[in-house]
């Protein structure tokens, strides 16, 4: 007997492919025939990504979509019906039971596709929901949500599915290799800096004015400055680096952190027990600040808007906090019981459970790239 055909549909941006990955791994750890489809488009990282984690791709036109109902949305329906024509192609192909959306390109022409076909779940990252999964929404099976006040249907709070390596992190048993790998000393207090691939300029700008303040403190400082952003000056316990591959080792190296507030970062933020400096994005609709305020109210840390952050007030927020072992401690421990790291496995078990397929009895597999 073949297991439960399930197709994902969260392709383009990172924020939308690494949750429906950590969905797609969190399945196959119950379900080990199960068979998982990833929709995606040749825009974006969908090509590098999905592939790279062990999962079929199958490619649709792309559908880009304005945050907001506009004038745009007058040109999509030429575009929307070649999109869904292909969609329904593979969902007949794969013998799909269920179409799993995570928003971005890919998911409105999945969610159209599926409609009256297959049965529909829509994930929704962010405190405000993307135009795509305001429509799914609408005539989803099931709405689940990373953080309250959605305002989709239906919603129930899941949390945001992440990486295992993120979720079964145990930082105080890597911390030592995580320093030594990065060069940072072995003792004293660390502050992870990050502000996504390209950099935040705000956030370089900070901790360049800050540095001298924070070093003379013992506060070592590991600083993914982007690809485009420039690092601070050389020091004695600053490490500028372009971009962070081991994400987990960085989380396990650091004590507390100062970065921006999309729904990824705060989910991991949080689910590690790191507490955090968050200096939302001014841009967009305001959905970042909405991100972070669930930590936040819980203990975990604290909002700056990108217009105040300046050198004098990260030391101001950081140095008594990292000076302060009991205080670390405690909003650590905030910030984890804030956030939801079961995410993906309770996703999992939901979408199982709507196709009628039993999780396997004391199943434990490795995630698809993991050498077994």
């Amino acid at each position: 007997m073949t297991g439960p055909s399930i197709v994902v549909a969260g392709g383009g941006s990172g924020g939308h492919i690494e949750p429906a990955l950590a969905f797609a791994d969190a399945v196959r750890a119950l379900r080990r025939d199960a068979r998982i489809t990833a929709l995606g488009t040749e825009k974006g990282l969908d090509t590098t990504l999905i592939p790279a984690r062990g999962y079929p791709l199958e490619l649709i036109p792309p559908v880009p979509l304005p945050r907001k109902p506009t004038a745009d949305l007058l040109r999509l329906p030429g575009r929307v019906r070649g999109a869904v024509a292909r969609v329904r192609e593979v969902l007949t192909g794969v013998g799909a039971q269920v179409v799993v959306g995570f928003g971005g390109y890919v998911a409105l022409p999945a969610y159209l596709g599926a409609r009256g076909r297959v049965p529909i779940v829509v994930h929704e990252a962010n405190a405000r929901a993307g135009l795509a999964n305001k429509v799914g929404a609408r005539f989803a099976d099931i709405v689940a949500v990373a953080v309250p006040g959605t305002g989709l249907p239906g919603e129930r709070v899941v949390g945001m599915p992440l990486r295992r390596s993120i979720t079964g992190l145990d930082r105080q048993a890597l911390r030592a290799q995580a320093r030594q790998f990065f060069g940072l000393p072995p003792q004293g207090p660390v502050l992870l800096v990050f502000g996504g691939s390209l950099g935040a300029r705000t956030l370089n700008t900070a901790v360049a004015a800050a540095l001298p303040e924070l070093l003379r403190a013992g506060i070592a400082v590991l600083h993914a400055h982007g690809k485009a952003g420039e690092p601070a000056p050389p020091a004695r316990g600053y490490l500028g680096v372009p971009y962070i591959e081991r994400m987990d080792l960085a989380y396990a190296a650091a004590d507390a952190v100062l970065c921006r507030a999309g729904a990824t970062t705060v989910a991991e933020v949080s689910a590690v027990g790191l507490p955090a400096v968050y200096v939302p994005l001014p841009h967009g609709n305001g959905e970042q600040s909405l991100n972070a305020r669930p930590v936040v109210a819980a203990g975990g840390g604290v909002l700056v808007d990108d217009a105040d952050l300046t050198g004098e007030r990260v030391v101001t927020e950081l140095v008594p906090l990292l000076r302060d072992p009991r205080r670390l401690a405690a909003a650590g421990a905030a910030a984890r019981s804030s956030g939801h790291a079961d995410a993906a496995d309770t996703l999992a078990r939901v979408v199982l459970e709507l196709v009628g397929a039993s999780p396997e009895p004391a199943t434990e597999v490795l995630p698809p790239w993991r050498d077994r």
